[in-house]
């Protein structure tokens, strides 16, 4: 059984072991692959491992042997699965695995905007605080969570991860999701309109593209602080480029952008309220260490004849 990796390198630079894929037959990984080497790295492999290399139509096609396609993420678009589905290939992706990850990193956007720890500790190593007068300093006003209302954007887990998070600094939820009532849901414009920070977190769909944009921007209170660490096309760049300019956003903090890796014309760099990261809310050991796991539980599942979180 040859095992395929495309793409290994952002899953696993070196700190994880790809063993329980060894345990499974013989196993090529490729740390990065280009478009014109796909066809040929796959060759006559039955299992093919990828993350963001795309598997487009005519490349299933050629990939006569194939017949299991696993994703190593949540989001499974770089894989043309109706042609998977016509040719009887298997596509699973990992659903679950950087919730906690993810929540996490919402606080350490959200904490840095609110106190500028970064920015604070370059200017003691600068000598500031060694030649002040006083006995503390702060060049920015320093928020405090508590009592304020978080809108959190699509509510499954990571959402309401988010939400348990938020809770604990004595905040106030409203949560709004694209796919279904509940008693825990607002209406999106409520949500909206009585934030004080929200944070995204709804898949990428045709209804959610483009869901900031200048219109639902013209709802929010003024000052409000906006968090992406969900998909970059959620957010028109140009309008909120518009809005923190205004200061009809306080600050927003983005961990995903349109086009990845971030194109030198992106509308949000050069804004000294606007902190962009590079699509890292995933990528703590231990969540990765997770993803691995489910990726090789997901094969074993498929060669026992049983496949789990498979998308086609």
């Amino acid at each position: 059984m040859k095992i395929v990796i495309l793409d290994g390198y952002t899953e696993n630079p070196g700190d994880l072991s790809w063993k329980g894929f060894e345990r499974l037959g013989e196993v090529v990984v490729y740390d990065h692959t280009e478009p014109k080497d796909i066809r040929k790295r796959i060759g006559d492999a039955e299992i093919v491992l990828t993350n963001k290399t795309p598997l487009t139509a005519e490349t299933l096609t050629a990939a006569l042997n194939l017949k299991y396609v696993g994703v190593l993420a949540t989001g499974y678009n770089v894989v043309d699965v109706n042609v998977a589905r016509e040719r009887g290939i298997v596509v699973t992706n990992i659903p679950t695995y950087g919730t906690t990850a993810v929540a996490q990193y919402v606080f350490a956007l959200l904490l840095e905007i609110c106190h500028h720890v970064g920015h604070h500790n370059d200017a003691v190593q600068q000598g500031r605080w060694t030649s002040g007068r006083d006995f503390c300093f702060w060049d920015y006003p320093l928020i405090e969570l508590t009592s304020k209302t978080i809108g959190i954007i699509g509510y499954g887990r990571i959402g309401r991860a988010t939400a348990h998070l938020a809770r604990a600094f004595g905040m106030k939820v409203l949560a709004y999701d694209l796919y279904g009532p509940s008693e825990e849901l607002t209406l999106l414009d409520d949500v909206l309109r009585q934030s004080d920070v929200i944070s995204l977190h709804c898949p990428l769909t045709e209804e959610s593209k483009g869901l900031i944009n200048r219109e639902t921007i013209r709802l929010m209170k003024e000052g409000v602080i906006l968090i992406n660490t969900s998909r970059g096309p959620l957010i028109q760049e140009d309008d909120l480029r518009d809005a923190l300019k205004s200061g009809k956003v306080k600050a927003a903090a983005v961990d995903v952008v349109s086009t990845e890796p971030i194109q030198e014309d992106n509308p949000l760099l050069g804004l000294d309220n606007c902190i962009i990261t590079p699509h890292i809310a995933w990528a703590s050991k231990e969540s990765r260490q997770r993803l691995m796991d489910i990726a090789v539980e997901n094969l074993t599942a498929f060669l026992d004849g049983k496949p789990i979180n498979n998308v086609a």
